[in-house]
């Protein structure tokens, strides 16, 4: 009786850490993600660091050139610990995580790039049509500085979203999908994916919350086709277009944007073009981010490839090669 009493205990302690199907549960994949994660980017920062320091060129912090290496050394261990975590702890490929050249890749990356400059010139047209916003060629820059501005920032918003997309709609929001929890891979992935940018200049409290609606965006446009391309490619031309095309601040940033293709005109209110912070901080993004979330749930021709699908359902266990 004793011992029955024992294993039945053991057997409750036990489910806390794995499932039905002897597998570390979510939240747990979660932290072991995170902890390594954390810790392995931080230490290749310091190494690189060190090193670029000691053979005497060191690294201007906020300048672009750094923006793209720590963009670079972040992004290296974001996809290699999500890679390991897949498949050390559920038994999956690479090409689950969503970043190889699988079947669609190439199809979701164009789709992302024309929905990411659609939506924020939608967001553009909203501020327009009320006043807020107007704009000018910029003819404070040559021809030169400008094709130069937008070909340098379009490197720094490519990495960046590769980053960000890697991180937040990476391993972390695709575990809890796995594990049937879609709802609570949205929400924790969307609030910390706002508060990482409470930093920016002129952030708002309607910054903050465009950015949790943006998070969700994001992992709608995730969902839809289970990989990273689709995403950042939204995730990249939101920013490009918003900044090197525009001029408009991009989450309260211009020295990555110095000589765009246009010169903004803001009038104001603040609530309608965020003004400082930029569009990402008034309600045209708002409308704009919301309309685009429901037509990118809806579009027909948006869908997973076989394998994508099945390797990213809920539940599934597929052993690596």
């Amino acid at each position: 009786m004793a011992i029955l009493y024992t294993r039945c205990n053991f057997m409750k302690l036990k489910s806390i850490f794995v499932d039905q199907r002897n597998i570390l549960r979510s939240g747990w994949r979660f932290v072991v993600f995170l902890t390594t994660f954390i810790f392995l980017a931080i230490t290749l920062n310091e190494v690189l660091y060190g090193a670029l320091t000691a053979l005497g060129i060191p690294l201007k912090q906020g300048s672009i050139t750094a923006f793209v290496v720590v963009g670079f050394i972040w992004l290296i261990p974001a996809l290699l610990v999500g890679w390991l975590c897949g498949k050390f702890l559920e038994g999956l490929p690479f090409r689950a995580l969503g970043a190889w050249f699988t079947s669609n890749w190439l199809s979701h990356l164009l789709l992302g790039l024309v929905i990411g400059a659609l939506s924020v010139g939608f967001a553009v047209m909203i501020a327009m049509a009320f006043g807020g916003l107007s704009f000018e060629f910029n003819t404070s820059y040559d021809e030169a500085a400008i094709f130069r501005t937008m070909l340098f920032s379009f490197l720094v918003f490519a990495v960046r979203a590769a980053l960000e997309e890697a991180i937040f709609r990476g391993y972390v929001f695709q575990t809890f999908s796995r594990a049937g929890l879609s709802w609570l891979a949205i929400i924790l992935t969307s609030v910390p994916f706002s508060l990482v940018h409470l930093d920016n200049p002129s952030a708002t409290t309607a910054a903050a919350l465009n950015t949790v609606l943006a998070g969700i965006w994001f992992g709608v446009a995730y969902l839809k086709t289970r990989d990273l391309w689709f995403v950042w490619g939204i995730h990249l031309t939101w920013n490009w277009v918003q900044g090197a095309v525009f001029g408009i601040e991009v989450s309260g940033l211009t020295d990555i944007t110095a000589a765009p293709l246009l010169k903004e005109i803001d009038k104001g209110p603040t609530w309608l073009t965020g003004e400082t912070y930029g569009i990402e901080g008034g309600i045209a993004c708002t409308i704009a981010i919301v309309v685009s979330t429901v037509a990118i749930h809806f579009l027909p021709i948006l869908r997973p490839s076989e394998e994508m699908a099945r390797l990213t359902s809920p539940g599934n266990r597929i052993e690596s090669n």
